[in-house]
């Protein structure tokens, strides 16, 4: 622009939009929601987003898919793989996912580093086997969330699991009653999650591990709606001393293709209304929430 003297003044340079670095852990199940998040955060919210995965030669031909159809404000960043032979052979899944994590630690603090020196990095969030993730982030004075896919019960198990750990020492499938937890129905022991069915084997002390990790989270955004858990979801609001917030964002579904059948479209609408993702609703405010704290975090 002219400054009246034939002389161009100078511009003022435009600040980078906040930057949020989503991490997934392996598997469609995890990555959808997290990309539908992305695209919130970016359509609604204006940030902008990297999508840090593991490994790049374990991904799927769904994968890359998925990928080629972001927008341009969502990058994707695959960290270099790790060794993982010596594991055994019968390792369960989340075993394998736990030590890539754990190993991956300076590919992520090289990833991050780089990050934060050309953009406005403002949160880390990391999903349900990333606790050890917080490391990373503290060390880099980066506020860290995690994103819970599963719903509430589940969750509500998680924050309780120290503790059961701790009280009892028998397998949770021989519980003499069953576990109750606030605003959950009962559950019997045998109808636990599977990988804490077997103290002896390497995952439950896994699963206990980020269990106990996981208050150390400043918030957590759930894949879940308070019209499918009212019970849950009040109990979870409540305040309550040494557990992290937590943020009902679901459900987050992979937008459906608008020649799908009528039912289908049908079904999904009715979701996304009762859900409150749509602009004033409750998911929508309560993301809203979080994208506003991030966005003071600098």
């Amino acid at each position: 622009m002219d400054n009246g003297r034939g002389v161009a003044a100078p511009t003022t340079p435009q600040p980078h939009p906040p930057h949020v670095v989503l991490l997934p852990t392996p598997g469609m199940g995890h990555l959808i929601p997290m990309v539908e998040l992305a695209k919130l955060l970016v359509a609604h919210h204006r940030f902008s987003v990297t999508i840090i995965t593991l490994d790049a030669s374990s991904a799927s031909k769904a994968q890359d898919a998925l990928f080629s159809s972001l927008p341009d404000s969502i990058s994707t960043l695959a960290l270099p793989s790790v060794p993982l032979d010596d594991l055994p052979s019968d390792a369960r899944i989340e075993t394998i996912i736990s030590v890539a994590v754990s190993r991956s630690l300076p590919h992520l603090r090289d990833a991050l580093s780089r990050l934060n020196s050309s953009a406005n990095l403002v949160a880390l969030v990391v999903d349900l086997f990333g606790t050890d993730n917080f490391t990373v982030a503290r060390d880099l004075v980066l506020p860290s969330y995690l994103f819970f896919p599963s719903n509430l019960l589940t969750l509500s198990l998680i924050f309780h699991l120290p503790e059961l750990d701790a009280t009892t020492t028998c397998e949770y499938r021989d519980l003499p009653e069953p576990l109750r937890l606030p605003g959950c129905v009962p559950i019997p022991g045998r109808d636990l999650l599977h990988p804490i069915q077997d103290r002896s084997n390497d995952v439950y002390r896994w699963v206990v591990h980020h269990a106990r990790r996981y208050r150390e989270a400043e918030g957590f955004l759930v894949n879940s709606f308070d019209a499918i858990e009212p019970e849950a979801a009040k109990v979870l609001r409540e305040p309550e001393p040494g557990r992290p917030p937590v943020y009902l964002v679901g459900p987050l579904t992979q937008c459906w293709n608008p020649k799908a059948d009528e039912e289908r479209a049908e079904c999904l609408r009715w979701k996304a209304a009762v859900s409150g993702l749509e602009e004033g609703g409750a998911g929508y405010n309560a993301l809203a929430e979080v994208a506003s704290k991030w966005k003071t975090t600098n």
